[in-house]
């Protein structure tokens, strides 16, 4: 049901858009995978993520359980394809969490910041054409982090699952679409 994630060690290893803001980093977190269509049609539905926005791109089979209002949007938006540097995202992880976009470039570089506690983090998204697609490979950076061990168990576990079911969805919507 869920698409791999896997970054690869060269992935892992590449200086991605965004590193600079929380360096040095106490914990990273590295996802990739690929899309059957390239940046060009991928890059509008990564700028509408975000809560009251298009959501996060469940798959449909999860998507169901939901209440139809909590679902994520299955078309392109006009209205949010317009991001700016400083624009803010409201992210879950509480009722006033949000992302603020620091970085932008269409379309292959989105990088958020935030902060969480005294954790301050970053969330990079960056897209590499292949041959068969798109490469999407997303960072998030930590720091200060007190608990590493607890980031790098149970929030490794949530960003495996979150990033799995983005990907999934993501997949089944570009192919929707092009069906």
């Amino acid at each position: 049901m869920f698409a791999s994630i896997a970054a690869t060690a060269a992935e892992r290893a590449t200086a991605r858009r965004g590193d600079e803001l929380i360096a040095p980093a106490d914990v990273v977190m590295d996802r990739a995978f690929t899309l059957p269509a390239p940046p060009s049609q991928v890059w509008p539905w990564l700028t509408q993520l975000g809560k009251r926005r298009a959501g996060w791109y469940l798959p449909a089979g999860l998507e169901r359980f939901l209440p139809a209002s909590k679902r994520a949007a299955w078309e392109i938006q006009d209205r949010w394809q317009h991001l700016q540097v400083g624009d803010t995202v409201p992210d879950y992880g509480g009722t006033n969490e949000t992302l603020t976009l620091a970085q932008i470039e269409p379309p292959t570089a989105i990088v958020y910041t935030s902060q969480r506690g005294a954790t301050s983090f970053s969330w990079s998204i960056t897209l590499e054409p292949t041959g068969v697609g798109t490469r999407v490979f997303l960072r998030l950076r930590m720091a200060p982090v007190r608990r590493r061990w607890l980031a790098k168990t149970a929030g490794e576990l949530i960003d495996v699952l979150t990033i799995a079911g983005m990907a999934t969805g993501l997949r089944q919507r570009l192919t929707a679409r092009s069906s």
